[in-house]
C-alpha cells in the first residue's frame, strides 16, 4: 500500500521534500531529529483507498487508521467532511479489517454520516443534528469513553467499554473524501485534550 502514496508524489525526491521540508539538494538530512507527523498509516488502508494530501486526506472506498495509536491519556483529533457520501470517523483496534465498514465488527467504533453511532453491527446511539459536507467532526478519547462533536459543539452522544489499543479511524465510500487533521485545529480541543502524540514523545 506504500506505493499508492509514493506514485502520488512521483519519486523519493518529492516524498522527501514534501515531508522532510529537503529541497532539491545533496544536503544530508538527519532524520533522527525529526519527529513524525501523525498520518494516514499506509499498510492499514483498504485496497480501494487512495491516500493523498500528505497522508491527510482519505477517498475511495474502504477503512484507514492512523499510524499512530492513542496511547495518552486524554488525546484529540478532527475530521472534515471534504465531499459527502459515505463515511465514519471513530476508533479501532490493528485487527480491525479495513476492506470493511468502521464501525460494524467488536474491533471498531464509529459515528456514521447518518448520524447513528454503532458497534459491531449495532446502532448503540443516534443524533437528530445533521451532518453535513463541510462540517468538521471532533473527537476525544480519555480511555473511558469516545465523545463526537460537530463544528466545535458536542453532539451528545458518546461510546464507551472500549478495550484494548485504538487508532483513529475513517472509512470512505459512495463519493465521501475526508480530511484528516492531527495537529493545527478548526476548533480548540476540550480542556484537558491534547493533539495525538507519537508514543516515543510522550515517554
Amino acid at each position: 500500500m506504500f506505493y499508492k502514496m509514493m506514485s502520488i508524489f512521483g519519486c523519493s525526491g518529492c516524498f522527501k521534500r514534501l515531508f522532510l521540508g529537503q529541497s532539491y539538494n545533496n544536503t544530508p538530512v538527519n532524520l533522527s531529529n525529526i519527529s513524525p507527523a501523525v498520518q494516514i498509516d499506509a499498510s492499514k488502508i483498504g485496497i480501494d483507498i487512495v491516500v493523498v494530501k500528505q497522508g491527510q486526506r482519505v477517498c475511495g472506498s474502504g477503512g484507514a487508521l492512523a499510524c499512530a495509536p492513542i496511547a495518552q491519556d486524554k488525546a484529540y483529533f478532527e475530521t472534515k467532511v471534504q465531499s459527502s457520501g459515505k463515511w465514519c470517523v471513530g476508533l479501532a483496534t490493528c485487527n480491525y479489517n479495513p476492506q470493511g465498514e468502521l464501525g460494524q465488527c467488536g474491533q471498531s467504533w464509529a459515528l456514521k454520516d447518518n448520524g447513528t453511532v454503532t458497534h459491531n453491527g449495532e446502532e448503540k446511539h443516534k443524533t437528530s443534528i445533521s451532518l453535513d459536507e463541510g462540517d468538521v467532526i471532533g473527537c476525544t478519547y480519555d480511555h473511558v469513553e469516545l465523545v463526537f462533536y460537530k463544528n466545535g459543539s458536542p453532539l451528545g452522544i458518546h461510546v464507551d467499554g472500549i478495550k484494548g489499543t485504538v487508532y483513529p479511524a475513517f472509512y470512505v465510500d459512495e463519493g465521501a473524501i475526508l480530511d484528516t487533521i492531527f495537529t493545527g485545529f478548526y476548533h480548540a480541543p476540550p480542556s484537558g485534550f491534547h493533539e495525538l502524540m507519537i508514543e516515543q514523545d510522550i515517554l
